[in-house]
């Protein structure tokens, strides 16, 4: 074992998660969080890690930025045809991790996953800057390529027709919405003894919450 790996480790201790403060609803709890982590200034606040796994029960997991949640639930953009997408086809589920270290806290959300509406994607594909509009379409995400340059020139030359234009939202990109079934708050405590309070849905209106060991 790598000595150096071995000992790095922090003991938590900024704050602590009681039953008695967290609200019944775990949405508003997620609101209340997402309010305290944008007002600590994390960078790129809204980065979370979205795992997927194939039929057969290969994991993949990446960095995705979550774009809007709701009482309905999560939602993330991407190319349809990517690994992740041609997982969420076949095996449409999905866990999300917020990791938020400046406030000692994680969220984990498992969920059902479905695309949300062509309108909807087309409505936060407009507001995207034109460089990203355009790289949406040069990018056949997760494909083999040739080269750097090959997809340089590929985006150049997109960008000569594109420039400019009102760029439509390609037919392979697009949202997807994680309804969540399961949510756990994380909050580091000293000696490695964290609180972690769970929701899970029972039925369409209710969630049980519990508290897991650390």
């Amino acid at each position: 074992m790598d000595k150096s790996i071995a000992d790095i480790r922090k003991n938590y201790s900024h704050q602590s998660l009681s039953e008695k403060k967290i609200s019944a609803d775990p949405i508003k709890q997620f609101k209340k969080w997402w309010d305290e982590a944008v007002e600590s200034k994390i960078e790129e606040v809204n980065a979370m890690t979205l795992a997927t796994a194939s039929l057969a029960g290969i994991p993949s997991a990446r960095i995705v930025l979550l774009k809007d949640f709701s009482k309905d639930g999560f939602v993330f953009f991407t190319n349809y045809n990517s690994c992740k997408g041609q997982q969420l086809a076949d095996n449409p589920k999905a866990c999300l991790v917020f990791f938020w270290k400046e406030l000692e806290r994680q969220v984990r959300i498992t969920g059902l996953v479905e695309k949300i509406s062509a309108r909807q994607s087309d409505e936060y594909f407009s507001t995207r800057p034109e460089g990203s509009q355009i790289g949406a379409w040069a990018s056949s995400q997760s494909d083999v390529i040739e080269s750097r340059e090959w997809l340089d020139e590929h985006f150049k030359n997109l960008e000569k027709q594109m420039k400019g234009t009102n760029i439509q939202r390609p037919p392979f990109w697009g949202g997807y919405i994680v309804n969540p079934i399961i949510i756990e708050y994380w909050q580091g405590r000293p000696n490695r003894l964290h609180g972690r309070i769970q929701y899970t849905l029972e039925d369409e209106k209710i969630w049980k919450i519990e508290r897991l060991a650390p």
